[in-house]
């Protein structure tokens, strides 16, 4: 899968590091040729696994160690897919957490609205936290209970995967729950490999595709209404590219 608008091979920061992005995940523009198929992504986990990390590799290639606690926010690129150019929307999103009764889940109605609009679903914890990983099936089945039927994409990814030797979670854990969900199982690396969080994504993507049945992304959803969700704000995500950079300007003046 090729992503339309892909940052040139070695573009540096001012600085002369290539450690972190400067460039905004650019949105396809307006008054462009819109693409006739729609693929909806939502990224969904605990605190601290790296969903914004991962959804930030993937489309940019980059990775940044530092990001606020995260409100939400919806990235729109052009991707070509198998040959054919397609609109691509993920959603990312708030954490979820287990109730005191570690079944049931704390989740916040803008996660509800996000699954109910999603045609695919990104579930992820970190191999290095247990707790991360107990939320998985909550949080499934929460999904079933918005969408009590029909074929739901989806995958399970085990990230940070760079990090073994703090692993929690053995990664044959990993691969029967994600059967269990019906899914496919990643372990992949925000960090340290682009090529795993590229294939997790790609996969998924094609899995909505054939799910869909070719048609142009819009689902019947039986009459009821939900708000979309939030709209992609470049100037918040460029905001949070500054603050990353002059953090970095700032230790090493003072190094």
């Amino acid at each position: 899968m090729r992503l339309t608008g892909d940052p040139a091979p070695g573009t540096m920061n001012s600085s002369g590091s290539g450690n972190f992005l400067l460039v905004p995940i650019p949105e396809y523009p307006l008054l462009d040729c819109v693409p006739n198929k729609t693929v909806k992504i939502v990224v969904l986990g605990a605190s601290n696994v790296g969903k914004t990390a991962l959804i930030v590799r993937f489309l940019t290639k980059r990775f940044i160690g530092d990001y606020e606690a995260n409100t939400g926010a919806l990235y729109s690129r052009k991707v070509t897919l198998d040959g054919e150019e397609v609109s691509l929307q993920i959603q990312d999103t708030p954490c979820v957490a287990l109730q005191d009764d570690a079944e049931g889940l704390y989740c916040q109605e803008q996660i509800n609205r996000s699954i109910y609009w999603a045609d695919g679903y990104v579930l992820v914890f970190s191999i290095t936290d247990h707790n991360s990983y107990r939320t998985i099936q909550p949080l499934y089945q929460h999904v079933r209970r918005i969408h009590p039927s029909g074929n739901i994409p989806v995958i399970l990814v085990g990230n940070k995967s760079d990090l073994l030797r703090a692993r929690q979670v053995p990664a044959d854990e990993g691969e029967t729950l994600a059967a269990s969900l019906g899914g496919v199982y990643f372990e992949a690396s925000a960090r340290e490999n682009h090529e795993g969080v590229h294939a997790a994504f790609l996969h998924l993507c094609q899995e909505v595709i054939r799910a869909l049945g070719g048609g142009n992304g819009e689902k019947r959803r039986g009459g009821l209404h939900l708000a979309r969700p939030k709209s992609p704000n470049m100037q918040e995500l460029k905001r949070r590219f500054r603050q990353v950079l002059s953090s970095k300007v700032k230790s090493s003046t003072t190094l």
